[in-house]
């Protein structure tokens, strides 16, 4: 028999473990990405030491505070207070931090500015994982078992992937032809993407054949994907407030139609999983 406290933890969640670690993990990843975030916003040019890099990440560090930032906290806060939607947003907005991260990582010079990514990056995908590890699958599959769209989120998911595969692979080869900088700036975020592309393919995969870790991955990920589109459209808005870059009207459209493939499925999933949260 599988060893589960859901049933003697007065929050009744789905896990297989104590989650104190991961909250501890979870708020030292927040405390870093506040420090960062407000660090490169009141010292940009010394966080970022060129134009090209501060127009790539001062805006961002404003969305990780008013974006990123909450969406963590308040997904640990809904968990801690027994809700199904907390536990389940919780991965992704770990994820969230985890590509963040990753674009930084990947786009900055060996600064205080890289280290402070790349802790975030280590431990947000440490803890990433350590939290799906400790939420019963079958419990939530249970849960979730017909009052989802597994098809449909599943199909988005794995569509979503490989476009954004296509997408970075594309920006990547055009930077490699032309002799750009790979790891730099916009690039990094190429590299961010092809980071999470296996995730959302896996996870995508995992909900169409309705199998657990799809079930807990799903509205995580699907979570993680509004969230970064949100994220993006407002740095677009941002960016020709806070640097010298101009306003990227097309590259705002376009990605305010993409997000759709992500928001649509993402607003059905959610539905079920609210409503199966207060049935439970």
């Amino acid at each position: 028999m599988k060893a589960s406290n859901a049933s003697a933890s007065p929050t009744a969640l789905p896990v297989t473990r104590s989650l104190s670690l991961v909250y501890v993990f979870s708020l030292v990843i927040a405390l870093l990405m506040a420090i960062a975030s407000v660090a490169g916003l009141v010292y940009s040019a010394r966080f970022y030491e060129t134009e090209a890099l501060q127009q790539s990440y001062v805006a961002n560090d404003v969305v990780n505070l008013f974006i990123g930032l909450p969406i963590l906290l308040g997904a640990m806060w809904l968990a801690r207070r027994g809700k199904l939607l907390g536990l389940l947003f919780w991965p992704g907005a770990l994820f969230y931090v985890f590509y963040n991260a990753t674009a930084y990582t990947f786009g900055l010079p060996l600064t205080i500015a890289f280290l402070l990514s790349l802790l975030q990056l280590t431990l947000s995908a440490y803890t990433t994982i350590a939290l799906v590890a400790s939420i019963d699958g079958e419990a939530v599959q249970q849960r979730l078992n017909g009052a989802v769209p597994e098809r449909l989120v599943g199909g988005a998911l794995v569509g979503a992937g490989l476009l954004f595969f296509l997408l970075a692979m594309s920006m990547l080869i055009e930077g490699m032809a032309s002799n750009a900088p790979i790891v730099e700036g916009a690039y990094a975020t190429s590299v961010a993407d092809l980071c999470i592309v296996p995730a959302w393919i896996i996870g995508g995969v995992q909900l169409w054949q309705r199998k657990p870790l799809g079930y807990i991955s799903g509205t995580g990920l699907l979570f993680q994907g509004s969230m970064l589109f949100i994220g993006l459209i407002v740095f677009f808005i941002l960016q020709p407030l806070l640097t010298t870059a101009p306003f990227a009207l097309m590259d705002t459209v376009v990605i305010s139609i993409m997000s759709l493939i992500v928001f649509i499925p993402f607003a059905l999933f959610l539905r079920g999983v609210v409503l199966q949260g207060e049935r439970s």
